[in-house]
């Protein structure tokens, strides 16, 4: 355990020495000498300290010694009490945007943000006076004193991992709020709770020896570090040692549980961390438009279309009005069909995926005239928990998506055979047994050597390319009719890339499925898939068969893309080509085309008339394939035009329309 690692340093070593004598005292002083600390001797009340009596005797001549370390129990269990208080409301307040919604969580955030506000002690006496004494009405004071501390790390923490794949998963698959918090959310948050508890047991410690010092906390007979205090107080100059004893006492304990806390957070480095199937239920995206609208279906429903959608927007609020970072998609992907999204980064790709599958969430909204997926219209909300069901089952079993970054989309404190035994145990209603034994048999189907050691493994424990094909895996866990892949070859080797590109290409053929491959690389998109679409500014300027990509691209800017990957034949001796100028700010989009900006071909009409999407003849018309539309005024159909817009000058047309303005 990391947690042992603490002994390896000076202060760790002392720290947890001092922990662990406290709490061997709080356990066996009341067992050896419970008894004797009550027994009293009236000829020997409030005696110096001696060799019988130590630090001297009480009022009832109780030897005060004996007192101070069977007290450890209570004053221990007190604060511990209190500081588990503190952490379970803190982490129900915490966890409240995610357990109520983003509007009752927002005014729960701002109560605790006004609670933070006051200082604890004072908000400890000021709950102990209304509870009244007595020590449980001063470990509920303390403990719903030091909530709003735990409740706003526990926002802090829970919104850093609400941000990853594996809870966006989770949520697509129909899991509930709860089990996302217990079975996703706590446990990778676990760590730094458990250090910033263990630092404020210690200041619970402090804080319940200070109430039972002013009379609110422990009362007679029984008592605690603070009560001794207290009662030495009077006798003061008389026996320092009976009041200074529990003081010391306190001031250690105190010490022991901060210095550990301290020792832990070094370890654990806290300050005082596929193809995933769509499975667990996501917030529903607001979807709106014709057929969200008149809650049937849409004309022209193409029926053997897995994935149809046609005027997709998603927008959110600006300062200026709503920004659009997609701006009217539209997409049909067949059954067993491979299409590619390429672009710069910010055009609108994965958002257009994320949309697709249902993984928007406030403030940005969705808006589509059409939806539809493997038959079933997304835009309509579903009616009834029959159909609620139903819903989470299509999306749980049909829909698979393959993030971008491998270490975010796999839960890294679940075995990866569990994690990939879930699909199956909550859609499929396997047993464990079977559940666990297709998760290996799916690690093997990608081809991850000895799948049975691997399935018991941790996600830490995979590279990078590993983790990509199992999240390949976890997707086949069911059948999926489609598979989105997010830049599913990002910051891997060329081996590896061709690799996973190979088990999406089998999953394809094997599983019928269609894929939606989402990438930077002109050059992957192009080996793998049957069309190309182009995306620039949230919209498509260019969709087009992928083998005639190369020789019939007529957008500037699909060629500009061609042009900037190097292959065998690139000159050594000059730079790589790259698209001059910037991409558009979404919050800014041009009248005209967005691309005008960075255009050789821009003219006048570019600027202010912004083109449609058009069906267009291919340059070379004999070329079979799909219809290719472009969004262009000027589109490259000539030899020439195509080495302009493949060599991009740093001055573009429309920069020399603007300085003559």
């Amino acid at each position: 355990m990391r947690a042992l690692r603490i002994l390896r340093s000076p202060l760790g070593l002392g720290a947890a020495l001092m922990l662990v004598v406290v709490l061997a005292v709080a356990i066996v002083a009341p067992l050896l000498w419970g008894q004797a600390a009550e027994l009293r001797d009236t000829t020997n009340i409030n005696a110096a300290p001696s060799l019988d009596h130590p630090i001297g005797t009480d009022a009832l001549g109780r030897d005060l010694l004996l007192r101070t370390l069977v007290a450890t129990r209570l004053t221990v269990v007190l604060a511990l009490g209190a500081t588990a208080i503190a952490l379970v409301i803190g982490v129900v307040l915490g966890a409240a945007p995610l357990l109520l919604g983003r509007a009752l969580g927002r005014i729960v955030v701002t109560g605790v943000n006004i609670a933070v506000a006051f200082p604890g002690i004072l908000l400890a006496l000021f709950l102990a006076t209304i509870l009244g004494v007595g020590e449980y009405a001063a470990m509920w004071a303390i403990g719903v004193a030091g909530a709003p501390a735990f409740a706003r790390l526990c926002q802090t923490l829970v919104a850093g991992v609400m941000d990853r794949d594996y809870i966006g998963a989770a949520r697509v698959a129909g899991r509930g709020r709860f089990h996302i918090l217990l079975r996703h959310v706590l446990p990778n948050i676990a760590e730094p709770l458990i250090v910033n508890a263990t630092i404020a047991a210690g200041g619970a410690l402090l804080a319940f020896a200070g109430l039972s010092f002013l009379g609110l906390g422990v009362q007679a007979p029984a008592y605690d570090w603070g009560r001794l205090m207290m009662e030495g107080l009077s006798r003061i100059y008389l026996n320092p040692l009976a009041a200074l004893a529990p003081g010391v006492a306190v001031v250690v304990a105190g010490l022991a549980f901060n210095l550990t806390g301290e020792a832990l957070a070094k370890v654990y480095s806290v300050s005082a961390m596929p193809v995933t199937i769509l499975g667990m239920r996501a917030r529903r995206a607001r979807v709106s438009g014709p057929a969200a609208a008149s809650g049937g279906e849409a004309d022209g429903v193409v029926d053997d279309a897995v994935l149809d959608v046609r005027g997709l927007r998603v927008t959110l609020p600006g300062p200026r009005g709503d920004v659009a970072p997609v701006r009217g998609v539209d997409l049909r992907i067949a059954a067993r069909e491979a299409v590619g999204i390429v672009g710069e980064s910010g055009s609108g790709k994965s958002l257009t995926a994320l949309a697709i599958a249902q993984l928007v969430e406030a403030p940005l909204r969705v808006e589509a005239e059409t939806l539809r997926f493997a038959g079933d219209d997304l835009a309509v909300a579903p009616r009834g928990p029959s159909a609620v069901a139903a819903r989470r089952r299509l999306l749980g079993t049909s829909l698979a998506m393959v993030f971008q970054d491998p270490m975010t989309s796999f839960n890294p404190t679940m075995r990866m055979g569990v994690q990939l035994a879930e699909v199956s145990r909550f859609h499929g209603g396997l047993p464990w047994k079977q559940a666990l034994a297709r998760a290996v048999e799916r690690l093997g189907a990608v081809s991850i050597p000895d799948p049975r050691r691997r399935a018991r493994q941790y996600p830490h424990e995979f590279s990078g390319g590993m983790r990509q094909r199992a999240m390949i895996a976890m997707g086949i866990m069911a059948e999926p009719r489609l598979v989105i892949a997010d830049e599913p070859t990002t910051a891997l080797d060329v081996t590896v890339q061709k690799h996973v590109l190979g088990l999406l290409g089998r999953v394809r053929r094997e599983n019928g499925a269609a894929i939606l491959l989402i990438s930077h690389d002109v050059a992957v998109v192009r080996e793998v898939c049957d069309r190309i679409v182009v995306m620039y500014a949230g919209r498509i300027v260019e969709e087009i068969a992928s083998h005639r990509l190369a020789e019939d691209a007529q957008h500037p800017y699909t060629r500009a893309l061609i042009a900037a990957v190097p292959d065998m034949a690139t000159p050594l001796d000059r730079p790589l080509e790259t698209i001059p100028g910037r991409p558009v700010d979404p919050a800014r989009v041009p009248e005209g085309c967005a691309f005008a900006a960075r255009c050789p071909f821009a003219t006048e009409r570019c600027i202010v008339e912004d083109p449609a999407l058009q069906e267009v003849e291919p340059a070379e018309s004999d070329r079979p394939g799909a219809p290719q539309r472009v969004a262009c005024w000027n589109p490259v159909t000539t030899p020439a035009a195509r080495r302009r817009a493949e060599a991009p000058a740093t001055t573009s047309a429309l920069s020399v329309v603007e300085a003559e303005r």
